[in-house]
Formats: C-alpha cells, structure tokens, sequence
C-alpha cells in the first residue's frame, strides 16, 4: 500500500520520490508537470502495478533503513534480509556548478554497493507513458537500454549486465554498479568514475549552500532539509516555485479533494521566497522576481491569474487521467486545476510582497529599480480596485464567492509596501499615494472584516464565521500582536478550530462538505501566533509535536488527520515546511542564550 513515507531527490530542473525500499514511485519528465514517467504512486491499492517504477528488489528483504546523506539531497536507502546480506543504493540528481553555472541535467544516478554477505537481487526499470496507459518500449546496446516513449526518449547507461535488467534476472551484486538514467545521448566517459565524481560534486554543492543558510540554534536539522526541499521545489530555469510535487494526493480519505499543485501558485511562492529570504537563501527569490516580470509583462489590464504553469502556461484546464486508479485507489487522479480561471484577489498583494525584500536588500546582485516598481504599481492598481470585491478567497472555493478578509488584507499589503518602496526610491509622490490608498483599505478592513459579537476579525466582510488565514493579521503588518483586536481574534479562532494539537483552516461545509483534516500550515501560523501574543512555552511544545508528525526524512504533505496523525495531501508541500522554517525562526532560543 502506497504511503508518504517518501524521500525526494532533484535538482531544480526534475524531481523524483522513493518510498522506503528505494522504489523510484514519481517523477514526472521533463519538468514538475510532464507526464510522470514513474506513476506507481497512483496506481492504486495493494496490488503491484504493472510499470511506472524503479526498484530494487532483495530477495528475502525483511528490514530497511533510509536518509539523507547530511545536509543534501542524496538519498541512501539499505536493504537488508536478515540472514547477513544487505545492500545499499545510493539516488541522487547531479546538480554542481560547471563551466560557470549550475548543472542540473535530467537525470537520476543510482548506485548500489554490497554491504554485507552476498545480497541477491533483480532490476526492475519500468518507465511508462500517458500517466500509466503504457509501458515504455526498448532498444539496447552493450552498456545501454533505450526506453522509447510517444514525447519521450530517455537512455540507462551502466556497468551492470543489460540483460539482467532487461529481463529482470536475480544475480548477486558481488561489487559496486552504477545506473545513470537521463537524456538519450551516449555517455562520453567510463560510467563508474562518472557516477563518483557527480556524487561527490552533488553532496559538495548541497553541504556549501547548507553552510550559507543563516539557521536557528535549535531544530537545525529540520530547518535544513525544509530549506533543501523548499529549493527544490523551484524550477530554476524559469524561477517557478511549485506548491508540491504531486498530483491528486487526497486531502483526507475517500474525500476526492484530489487536486494538481504541480504548478506555481503566486501566494505559495511568495511565502516560500519569504521563508528561504529569512535563511539568507535569496537566489531563489532572484528567479522568482523574474518568473514574476514576465507574468506581469504578460498580463491583461493587470489582471493577474492564482496560478500559471511552470513555464509561464495560463491554461492549466482540469482532466482526469483514467488510467490510473489514484493514490490507494481513491482517484480521481487530475491533471491541470481550475484555480487558473479563479478569481483570487490576494495575489496581487503575493507579488507585491515577493518583491519587496528586492528593494532594500543590499547583498542581491540585481537589486530592485525604478523600472520594477514601476511594473508592481499595476498590480498595485489591482489591489485598490479589487480589494473590496468578491472573490474564490485563499481557500480556492469553487462553488462560492465573497469579499474574503484576507484577499483584502493582502490588497492592502500590496499598497502598504508600495508606498514603502517608494520612499526608499524617494519617490515622495508615488509613496504618498500608495499610503493613502493603505490607510483607506485599512479602514474599510477594520470596519467590515470586525465582528463585534465575537470580538474577531472574520473571514468575509459583514459576516460571522472564522478562517485561519486571519492569524496572519500580525504577521502582515496590519496590526500588532498586542491590540485587542487580534488577540480576540485568535482566542475565537482557537476555540472553533483547534482540535487537539491541530488545527483546520475552517469549519464551515465547502464544496465537498466538512474538512476532515487539518490543513498543516494552519497549524503552524497559530504556533507562531502564540508565540506572539506571550503563549510561548505553549508554543514551543505545539511545534515539538507537530515536528513529530514529519516522515521518516522530516518532510510532510498538506494535511494531517487529527485522530491518526497521518500524512495526506500533496506532497511535500512547501506551504508545510515554509510554516516549519519560520516557526523554528521564531521560537529557536539566540545561539547566545544556549551558552
């Protein structure tokens, strides 16, 4: 049975998942969104599927044991039969700087080493095509095996026997052997030298931009694979941020609240950016403001879009893919998502936010200019005519469209920093105006979003019910955390919905009726919500048990279910672990109090 138990391996360009045996049960060629060329994670219940994975079998397997090489995205998983024979693979995806820039081919390297005895084992390679239709025809060679696909080509290369993965033959692995699957071009060197060298130029790339990460004295160790995940999750050659890496992982059991994040969605990636920013990892923000110039530039009248593709696609139309039967068997498995034609007016404040650190950061290469705030006062625009109007709200509801407190507040942000960057820029005019259009949204906020039977800010103006979102008043600017306003306001969002050490993002019934779990994030905000109104050591043993709901890797996915602790959701999904940066951020005693 599929489970997220999952380890990721990638290289800014592709990404892969392996379950805890060193199954390859994801990834999607030859980007985030292709066609997954190992679907296995979606192929349904307990019966093996035909094709769509990479493994390695032991026979008589009966233990394994899997990690992280520290501080990297390598992966090292052992198999073990308990009778003294065990192996150990090595994943990784190269990624090393090369002729002046960074290196990041589409490609898995594998290497399997005897650890103890004489591990007998077989290669089974099965790529497949059309999310799951079909298996991947081959060709081979001498030292190679072709697997052709319709939009598809991609070779194995490796100093094992051919046939014995070709036909899936048991041998026992008397010595090292190297597997490098990648682009179907010859391999110009000998391939066990090659796979070394990338391996160790790979772990030296991730150890060095480990080391240039400004971390938290505690919880370093959860903070660092947050930090590598969430790097990961760009797709650096266009500066796209995606959510997660999968598809159509169901929030909660049976539900079909099964949806595609492989795809960037603005607000996503600007808390990401602003997460990587607070660890001193502004690369990623670089490449996001220059995803974010060209959707800008792109765009009608300054409407902006929740989410676009990778490449900067604005029609990601909904599908289904019949021909798999979903994670568990629960599909639908959908390609695309709908959000794109969503009306979300939060987004213009996403990118205004995602900016900002641009214009006042003095280490970035390409700093923000005249020209750059000239291109966010359209969105800024956006905001002031958008901020007070009904929209599909930061919870993407399909059926239902109010005025959501939060898309104002962030409409609001949009302003608020605009008038900021201005006068940085001494532009006094420009910052006069934007101040202007603040203070009003502001007050409008604080009339309308204010619900004086509850003593709460609310969800939607001149209504009564609660979303989470509303923790992030402070967080925003809007207010501190010690005005009576939100201190009522996260009294009333922890009586209505926190449940035990969790907590939903609503509890009022959507398209699909009465969440079931708790959206993972949520909880975080109200950790860090705590934390500020003076709940500290409240806050601090909320975050050691939600550290504790983290796989077997420290990753996480969207959701968590109250009652069982387990993972659902897409994953890993970066909005989970930007929450875990910046908790860790605010709780972490100083390095000078822990001596």
């Amino acid at each position: 049975m599929s489970t997220l138990d999952l380890a990721l391996v990638g290289n800014g360009s592709f990404s892969a998942l392996l379950d805890p045996r060193g199954r390859v049960a994801w990834s999607c060629l030859p980007r985030f969104d292709g066609d997954p060329v190992f679907s296995s994670l979606l192929a349904g219940g307990d019966d093996e599927p035909e094709h769509g994975f990479w493994d390695v079998v032991l026979d008589g397997c009966t233990h394994t044991e899997q990690g992280y090489l520290q501080n990297s995205a390598v992966v090292r998983t052992v198999l073990d039969d308990g009778n003294g024979n065990a192996v150990e693979i090595v994943d990784f995806a190269p990624r090393f700087q090369k002729s002046g820039r960074t290196y990041r081919p589409l490609m898995l390297i594998r290497q399997l080493r005897p650890l103890r005895g004489e591990p007998r084992l077989r290669m089974r390679l099965r790529p497949a095509h059309g999310y799951g239709e079909s298996r991947a025809a081959t060709t081979h060679g001498s030292n190679h095996i072709r697997y052709v696909m319709p939009d598809l080509t991609i070779r194995l290369t490796t100093d094992a026997p051919v046939n014995y993965v070709l036909e899936e033959t048991p041998f026992v692995l008397e010595e090292p052997l190297s597997f490098i699957l990648g682009p179907d071009e010859s391999l110009s060197a000998a391939i066990a030298p090659t796979a070394r060298e990338f391996l160790e130029r790979t772990h030296d790339h991730w150890v060095e931009w480990t080391r240039s990460l400004s971390i938290p004295f505690e919880w370093q160790d959860a903070v660092i694979r947050a930090a590598i995940t969430l790097k990961l999750s760009s797709f650096e050659e266009t500066g796209a941020i995606v959510a997660a890496m999968t598809t159509s992982i169901p929030e909660a059991p049976g539900s079909e609240r099964n949806w595609d994040y492989r795809y960037c969605w603005l607000r996503d990636a600007w808390f990401v950016v602003h997460a990587l920013n607070r660890l001193g990892a502004t690369k990623t923000m670089e490449g996001f403001l220059h995803y974010i110039t060209n959707v800008v530039s792109g765009s009608e009248d300054g409407h902006l879009q929740p989410v676009y593709g990778v490449t900067l696609e604005s029609r990601l139309v909904e599908s289904e893919a019949t021909h798999l039967s979903g994670y568990r068997g629960m599909g639908p498995v959908r390609i695309g998502n709908q959000a794109w034609e969503h009306v979300q007016n939060d987004v213009y404040g996403s990118v205004v936010l995602a900016s900002t650190q641009a214009f006042f950061d003095r280490r970035l290469m390409h700093p923000g200019t005249e020209k750059l705030f000239e291109r966010l006062e359209r969105v800024g625009e956006q905001a002031v005519k958008l901020y007070d109007k009904p929209d599909a709200g930061i919870w993407e509801l399909r059926t239902r469209s109010r005025v959501h407190t939060f898309s104002s507040l962030m409409c609001w942000a949009a302003c608020d920093r605009l008038a900021k960057i201005a006068g940085r820029l001494g532009l006094e005019e420009r910052a006069a105006h934007w101040r202007g259009h603040a203070d009003h949204i502001h007050a409008v906020i604080c009339e309308r979003a204010w619900s004086e039977s509850r003593g709460s800010f609310v969800e939607s103006f001149d209504g009564e019910d609660l979303d989470a979102s509303l923790l992030l008043i402070d967080t925003l600017g809007f207010v501190s955390p010690d005005d009576p306003r939100y201190l009522g306001t996260v009294r009333a969002i922890e009586e209505q919905l926190r449940d035990g050490d969790y907590l939903y993002r609503y509890h009022a019934a959507d398209d699909f009726g009465t969440p079931e779990v708790s959206f993972t994030i949520c909880t975080f905000w109200f950790i860090e919500a705590l934390a500020a109104t003076g709940r500290r050591d409240e806050a601090r043993a909320l975050f050691e048990k939600l550290l504790a709901r983290r796989n077997h890797v420290g990753l996480l996915s969207e959701d968590i279910h109250p009652e069982t602790g387990e993972l659902w959701g897409n994953f890993p999904q970066t909005y989970s672990l930007v929450g875990l940066i910046m908790c860790a951020m605010r709780l972490s005693r100083s390095w000078e109090e822990a001596f």
